[in-house]
């Protein structure tokens, strides 16, 4: 069962919000907040796997409640609802954790693939969006050279091919790999990495040169970063 909080100021956004998930059987939703600071709070009390966060609430905004949430609990996985995709207050979002974004006059379906595919750490941004992000981000910070320390070889691949915008599956099959083990490669780099999403990952991979300008995985020398152990 995926527990899913629902933090929109707007009654009916909630209301519609919350028939829409309970007609699935595999989703709950243990709260509603109207501000960020509810959603924060409610957060706490309830340990929700999913945050359905609307970005302009009245107190405490969106933005400043990702960060409050995955402060204290880095695990929750939070997808931002906006009114427009190309608000710039949703990278802000994106940057500070949250995992994706659906725009509020999307399909209903294709919130609910949102949350279970975010529930499952899969990748929420399609190619040509993730392309959008990762070059937003990179415009404010300076590359450094080589792959990042302290991953093997097979993390080091995995994350080039996150970075590319592959999903769990594609990259299992390119690696001729289960899809378990991916997720276990991903997992691992995200981790030793201190990375709270995929985007996050994919723009370490680009700034580290493990993908080129046109979205293509770099081929690193045989033996991985510097210091790297083998593997």
């Amino acid at each position: 069962m995926i527990r899913v909080l629902i933090a929109d100021d707007q009654v009916l956004v909630r209301a519609g919000v919350r028939m829409l998930l309970q007609a699935n059987s595999d989703m709950e939703v243990v709260g509603e907040a109207d501000d960020g600071a509810e959603a924060v709070r409610l957060a706490e009390r309830h340990l929700p796997d999913v945050i359905l966060m609307d970005l302009r609430m009245p107190r405490v905004d969106g933005l400043e409640a990702i960060k409050r949430v995955l402060a204290a609990r880095p695990s929750t996985r939070i997808v931002v609802l906006t009114t427009f995709a190309e608000d710039a207050n949703v990278y802000a979002a994106l940057r500070a954790g949250a995992v994706g974004f659906l725009v509020k006059d999307d399909e209903p379906e294709r919130m609910i693939d949102a949350i279970r595919r975010a529930h499952a750490g899969e990748q929420l941004l399609a190619p040509s969006v993730l392309r959008r992000v990762v070059e937003r981000f990179l415009d404010a910070e300076e590359s450094s050279a080589g792959a990042p320390r302290g991953l093997t070889e097979r993390e080091i691949e995995v994350l080039a091919l996150v970075g590319t915008g592959l999903s769990n599956a594609e990259i299992a099959e390119e690696l001729h790999v289960g899809v378990t083990t991916v997720k276990t490669h991903i997992a691992a780099a995200m981790e030793k990495l201190g990375l709270r999403n995929r985007i996050q990952a994919a723009v370490v991979a680009h700034r580290s040169g493990l993908v080129d300008a046109s979205f293509r995985p770099v081929r690193q020398p045989r033996g991985g970063a510097p210091g790297s152990p083998a593997g």
